[in-house]
């Protein structure tokens, strides 16, 4: 198992297990909260098929990676991102990030230049803001947050249930977009990650991301299902849109949070046309 050290905590060191596939032109995938890069399932196959290196690594504290209990927030995460590219040396990639994985996009842009970056794909983004305040009303309450940590800390495995019910807006959409078998197996990785890593996590999310969005130079293709019951569209990707100069916003009407898993032909469509695989698009 390949494993890329990102840091260290006391004795032990900080991995960040990846997996690294195909050739041409890479295309790294950054997966959502609180899975792993197991669930890019339904897009990295099209996409090796299409031609491209597709990379996947699981953020620290999830998956197989290392879990410490420091380093989540989006300084350190983005600087993780950043260890994986320059390692790798990865040039003229294509970052593809999935609901908390578009704020290491989001920040890695920011923060350290699109020097090895073509262009980037934020489905469910966080951005620009998500936490309410004086100056960010249109954004969400920090009760809400607040709400979130102490049902963690309170039953953890409870909590991963609702947010799964939220993901796949389960209630509406099991049997036609998503089975309970994947729903069990979304909630099993959510199952595996820190209790650490899955608390401070809810603090990553309120993160502003006002300050990165102006220095994001490379095309950006934003998806996003307008039931999205996790990161509500309304405050999140149609907001967005209009601060990217070189943005585009694809809006899934009808679909929830988790459109890598239920809206995997949709999601390949747009992103294919995106990347320059019009074959594989019209696929």
């Amino acid at each position: 198992m390949p494993f890329i050290t990102v840091g260290t905590e006391n004795s032990a060191p900080i991995d960040l297990y990846y997996e690294d596939h195909g050739q041409g032109q890479p295309i790294v995938l950054i997966h959502g909260f609180p899975f792993n890069g197991a669930t890019w399932e339904k897009m990295s196959g099209p996409l090796l098929a299409a031609g491209y290196r597709v990379i996947t690594y699981d953020r620290r504290g999830y998956g197989s990676s290392a879990q410490p209990t420091m380093g989540y927030d989006y300084d350190t995460f983005a600087a993780d991102l950043d260890v994986l590219m320059t390692e790798l040396d990865l040039r003229n990639a294509i970052l593809v990030g999935h609901s908390m994985g578009t704020g290491e996009v989001t920040r890695y842009l920011g923060a350290y230049g699109s020097g090895r970056v073509d262009r980037a794909v934020l489905m469910a983004p966080l951005a620009p803001y998500l936490l309410q305040t004086k100056d960010n009303p249109e954004g969400v309450e920090k009760s809400l947050f607040d709400g979130f940590q102490q049902a963690i800390i309170a039953d953890r495995f409870a909590y991963l249930t609702q947010f799964c019910d939220a993901f796949f807006n389960y209630s509406e959409n099991k049997g036609r977009w998503v089975s309970e078998e994947a729903f069990r197996a979304h909630w099993q990785i959510g199952a595996q990650a820190s209790a650490k890593g899955t608390h401070d996590s809810v603090d990553a999310w309120q993160t502003d991301f006002r300050g990165d969005v102006p220095n994001i130079d490379v095309p950006v293709l934003i998806i996003q299902g307008d039931k999205d019951n996790v990161l509500p569209y309304p405050k999140t990707g149609q907001r967005l849109a209009p601060m990217l100069p070189n943005g585009k916003l694809v809006t899934l009407k009808g679909a929830p949070h988790g459109i890598p898993w239920t809206h995997p032909t949709e999601v390949n469509k747009a992103l294919m046309e995106f990347i320059g695989a019009p074959s594989m698009a019209r696929a």
